[in-house]
C-alpha cells in the first residue's frame, strides 16, 4: 500500500466536492446533465458539451471557462442541435489559446458524422475517441489527458462532481487524466517514479491509485488536485 494512502483518502474526501468545481470546464456538461434530468436536454447534448469543454481544458481555469462560454454562445447553448445542423464557425483565429475556430469546426463535423450512425460516444475506445472525434493521429504512447478526463466526467457516479451519465461503463476501467501537474504531484506522492508523462505512466499511476481506491481509481484525481491546491 502507498505510504501516502491516508493523505490521499483525506484529500479525495475533501476535494470531491462541487464547491471546488463551480468555475471549471466540467460545469458545462454538468449544466446539460441537469437539464437532461429535467427532460430539457439529451444525453447527446451532455456528450457534445463534454467533448468541447474537455478539448479546451488546458491553461488557467478562468480562461478555460471564459472560452468555453464563447464556444457555447456560438452553439446557442444547444450543442447537439448545432452539431447536427452542419454549419460551423470555421475561422483561422483563436477560440482558446492555440485552438482555432477551424479546429472547433472539425470536431463538430466529426461528431455529426459519428451521430449520423451512432447514438452515443460511450462505446468508443480511447484511441477511437482520439482519431474519430478529435481528429488526431493514433498514438499508443499518448496520455490522452482530455479523453480520460472526459471519461471520468461521464462515467463516475457518486452524485458529487462527476456526471455518471454513461451507465454501461465501469469506474474501475478509467485511467487517470495525466498532465504535467498531475504527473508532478503523483511523483511527490510516490505513485510513480517515471519521468515521461505518457500512457504507460498514466496507467502506472492509475494502478497505484486503485490500491488506495479499489474499484474507483479516478477518485484519486481529486486527491491529486487537492494536494496540488494545498501545496500552492
Amino acid at each position: 500500500m502507498n505510504p501516502n494512502a491516508a493523505i490521499l483518502r483525506e484529500y479525495a474526501a475533501k476535494y470531491n466536492d462541487p464547491v471546488y468545481f463551480e468555475q471549471d470546464p466540467i460545469a458545462f456538461p454538468k449544466r446539460f446533465a441537469a437539464l437532461m434530468r429535467r427532460g430539457e436536454a439529451s444525453k447527446k447534448d451532455v456528450e457534445v458539451a463534454a467533448v468541447i469543454a474537455a478539448h479546451l481544458a488546458w491553461g488557467r481555469r478562468a480562461m478555460i471557462v471564459r472560452d468555453c462560454g464563447r464556444a457555447f454562445d456560438e452553439m446557442g447553448w444547444k450543442p447537439y442541435d448545432y452539431v447536427m445542423k452542419g454549419s460551423y464557425r470555421c475561422e483561422p483565429c483563436s477560440l482558446h489559446r492555440t485552438v482555432m475556430w477551424s479546429e472547433f469546426a472539425a470536431i463538430c463535423a466529426a461528431l455529426r458524422d459519428y451521430y449520423l450512425a451512432n447514438d452515443s460516444l460511450e462505446p468508443l475506445s480511447q484511441d477511437e475517441m482520439r482519431t474519430r472525434i478529435y481528429c488526431r493521429k493514433s498514438d499508443p504512447k499518448a496520455a490522452n489527458k482530455k479523453i480520460n478526463m472526459l471519461r471520468r466526467w461521464m462515467v463516475r457516479c457518486d452524485g458529487k462532481v462527476d456526471l455518471g451519465v454513461w451507465e454501461n461503463s465501469s469506474p474501475a476501467q478509467l485511467i487517470i487524466p495525466l498532465d504535467v501537474h498531475v504527473h508532478r504531484v503523483a511523483r511527490e506522492m510516490s505513485l510513480t517514479e517515471r519521468n515521461a508523462a505518457d500512457a504507460r505512466t498514466a496507467l502506472e499511476i492509475t494502478q497505484a491509485l486503485a490500491e488506495v481506491f479499489p474499484g474507483d481509481p479516478c477518485l484519486g484525481d481529486f486527491a491529486l488536485f487537492g494536494y496540488g491546491v494545498s501545496r500552492k
